[in-house]
């Protein structure tokens, strides 16, 4: 069964409020701004539902404005704020620890020109009224500082800053998404001028929420269009969702007292138990002035990622929900500085209306055995899956593929420190981005050696195998050289993973080198706490025959044997996201050996060839063209996609690989303004076992390409050129 402690995330819509919707989605439909009977009954609903947030917060009828959730209300606040004060002052304070909503709204109008101060908290995540009033200024225009921390529930002294910054005359306003409905929130209480609400925080729907602006306080409208809410939010309002949001409020008012002992219970039950379990852990947090629903807690020595692959079963956080898919250090733990051991075997859990006590003692006991697997070398045999379909292998993972390779940045810098090989016989070695080492033994033999390895990129087994092995072999083609043998590199969690598994491995890579026609001699295995596998394949080449990244010449065409996109669409298979169809064809890409299109390579005047792997598109083709100190031109539209890539990219479903890809490119690239940001996350894609990238005359390209498809090679396409000489910059063309 499937457990959710993740409240903080979202909430369920309550079945009051989702029964108060129906009405608004059909029969009373009408415009709210429409004057006939069908607009004024929606007109009426909507300010029946004001009513509901104005008598939830304390306030006025007025003082309240819908919005579209808590960050347009964050935006709206801070953003209007500063443009309608900009005359009296330009200095905003925040704090370390708010909710990306808060922190990117100040980072953009430190960039538009304001200047912004970020107040440090103390080790519980508290922010000192001292470090605000010692940050305020004559300039100070505005202080935002939420109300409770979103991950680790540490509740902010609001009341007694408001009291301070009131005296100065600096406005106030506090993001209270993740307090309302836990805590009290009543804005003369609180004191403040400006208070964010989000609906789905308060088992209303996503898409709805509101912003509390106290009577006199001057905003600039930020969405402009027509005079809807008070002139301040354009845009007709979503009147099935207020109406929720509205119902939702009065709910939380009525039952908060109930609601806020049950989830109290609950949270202490669930940190009770943990103080019994045989392993190092911390609770983040104020000890006292917390969420009631909210438990941050550190497993020392333990990935937060490599735990949750053991909790499938459970639905919780690793540190904030918006960095679900990373493995960095949330920067409220950094500004906390909680010690980087335990920061990142962080997990949130956090409780709500519908968490019971069995669902609690079943969560510790899941949590127990997981870390039982985790921290043992001999596996509990009735806790792990008892067969290889029960496994889904990039759930025992948080990389994926070649994804997971070290970022290019570091890369760089930890090459550069390595020393120069200075050998007559070593023809590659680290002075250049090739991925494979070549030594010369004889005069008509060089020895081609290659390692590659990673973490699960699909949850077959085989297939991981097959696609390891391919992605091995594909370094000792791009080289031009013959594979001769392999040997088997294996990282394996026995206490985790049956052994059929890692034997569906080692089957899947010995079928895909027999394909080769090659040996698997033999191997090194580890015990490891996620599962990873890969080859060391050895080559062999003439001298006079090796291809390498850097040496591709002016007016070379540039030739990509494979389509791209396999980083976001394994990415979007580990979500459960993807048909079986394009599962089969992403699977197909990845294992099919470059083997083919090399051998039909080596009949022509190639100059240079990479394969396409975690680096992605640009980050291989920067490769190759400051490595021949050539600038290169490419046509976006050439280059050929998987199905469903830009989709899946639009939706989010991109890995941390690609991003820190498009990062490292930005400083060499040329995107030409035509270029769409999802084509541009694309060409940067960190790949697993692409294609090849060749570099050959223009007068040779068009030979090639007829033989690469009469050779079955049918994907293979010019994507563009190499120019002229320079420093190896790229303009990407539509």
């Amino acid at each position: 069964m499937s457990l959710y402690l993740d409240y903080n995330a979202t909430t369920p819509v309550h079945p009051e409020v989702a029964a108060a919707m129906a009405p608004y989605h059909t029969g009373i439909f009408g415009n709210p701004s429409s004057t006939h009977q069908y607009g004024a009954r929606a007109r009426q609903a909507v300010e029946h539902a004001r009513m509901q947030v104005a008598a939830f917060l304390g306030c006025e009828v007025d003082e309240i404005l819908f919005t579209s959730g808590g960050s347009e209300s964050n935006n709206l606040a801070i953003k209007g704020v500063a443009a309608a004060y900009r005359v009296r002052g330009s200095h905003i304070i925040t704090s370390a620890i708010e909710h990306p909503a808060v922190l990117d709204v100040c980072a953009h109008l430190e960039h538009a020109g304001n200047r912004v101060t970020r107040v440090q908290v103390d080790e519980y995540g508290m922010v000192s009224v001292e470090n605000v009033l010692r940050a305020s200024c004559p300039d100070t225009i505005l202080v935002t500082i939420m109300h409770a921390n979103n991950e680790v529930g540490t509740i902010q002294p609001i009341a007694e800053i408001a009291k301070e910054l009131r005296a100065r005359g600096i406005l106030f306003h506090t993001d209270a998404a993740q307090s309302a409905g836990k805590i009290p929130v009543r804005v003369e209480e609180l004191g403040v001028d400006l208070l964010s609400l989000a609906g789905h925080k308060m088992y209303a729907p996503k898409g709805v929420g509101a912003l509390y602006v106290r009577r006199g306080i001057r905003l600039e409208k930020q969405m402009h269009g027509a005079a809807h809410e008070q002139n301040l939010r354009a845009g007709t309002e979503n009147v099935a969702y207020i109406v929720g949001f509205g119902l939702a409020c009065e709910i939380a008012a009525k039952r908060f007292e109930e609601l806020s002992k049950h989830t109290r219970a609950m949270r202490d039950a669930f940190e009770n138990g943990l103080k019994d379990f045989p392993v190092d852990i911390r609770v983040h947090g104020h000890p006292e002035q917390r969420l009631p629903n909210t438990t941050s807690v550190a497993f020392a020595g333990i990935e937060a990622e490599t735990l949750l692959s053991e909790l499938s079963d459970i639905a919780v956080s690793p540190g904030a929900a918006c960095h679900a898919e990373s493995v960095s250090i949330s920067h409220v733990l950094e500004a906390m500085q909680i010690p980087v051991d335990y920061a990142r075997g962080t997990v949130r859990f956090s409780t709500g209306s519908g968490t019971t006590r069995a669902e609690i003692e079943q969560a510790l006991a899941m949590i127990r055995s997981a870390l039982q697997r985790l921290r043992t070398t001999k596996r509990a045999d009735e806790d792990a899956p008892t067969s290889i379909a029960a496994v889904r292998l990039t759930q025992y993972t948080h990389g994926l593929g070649c994804a997971c390779k070290l970022r290019r940045q570091v890369l760089d810098h930890i090459l550069a420190g390595l020393p120069r090989i200075d050998h007559p016989d070593a023809l590659v070695g680290v002075d250049t981005c090739d991925d494979a080492a070549v030594y010369r033994i004889s005069p008509d033999t060089a020895i081609v050696h290659s390692v590659d390895f990673f973490t699960p990129i699909v949850d077959d087994p085989y297939e991981f195998g097959a696609i390891a092995a391919a992605n091995a072999l594909s370094d000792i083609y791009a080289m031009g050289a013959e594979a001769l043998f392999a040997l088997n590199i294996v990282g394996f969690p026995t206490e985790r993973l049956p052994q059929e598994v890692l034997l569906a491995i080692l089957r899947g890579a010995g079928d895909k080198a027999r394909e080769a026609g090659i040996p698997i001699l033999g191997g090194h295995t580890i015990d490891d706490v996620e599962p990873k596998f890969g080859m060391a394949v050895v080559g062999r080449v003439h001298p006079d025959r090796l291809l390498t990244n850097c040496n591709a010449q002016i007016n070379d065409d540039l030739v990509l044997t494979k389509p791209i996109g396999t980083g976001i669409l394994s990415t979007a298979m580990k979500r459960a996201m993807t048909s079986e169809d394009t599962n089969a064809r992403v699977v197909s890409v990845m294992s099919e050996l470059n083997k083919t299109a090399a051998e039909v390579m080596q009949r022509h005047p190639v100059n240079a060839c990479t394969d396409i792997t975690g680096f992605g598109l640009m980050g291989h083709l920067l490769e190759m063209t400051r490595g021949s100190a050539v600038n290169a031109e490419i046509s976006a539209s050439a280059v050929p996609l998987l199905p469903d890539v830009l989709a899946f990219i639009a939706a989010g479903v991109v890995p941390g690989g690609t991003l820190s890809n498009l990062e490292y490119c930005s400083e060499w690239v040329d995107w030409s303004d035509e270029i769409a940001s999802v084509t541009r996350t694309a060409l940067a894609d960190a790949q697993t076992s692409g294609g090849l990238l060749i570099a050959l005359p223009a007068t040779a390209s068009a030979s090639l390409l007829d033989d690469l498809l009469h050779a079955g090679v049918r994907d293979a396409v010019i994507i563009g050129c190499c120019r002229e000489p320079g420093d190896g910059r790229v303009s990407v063309l539509p």
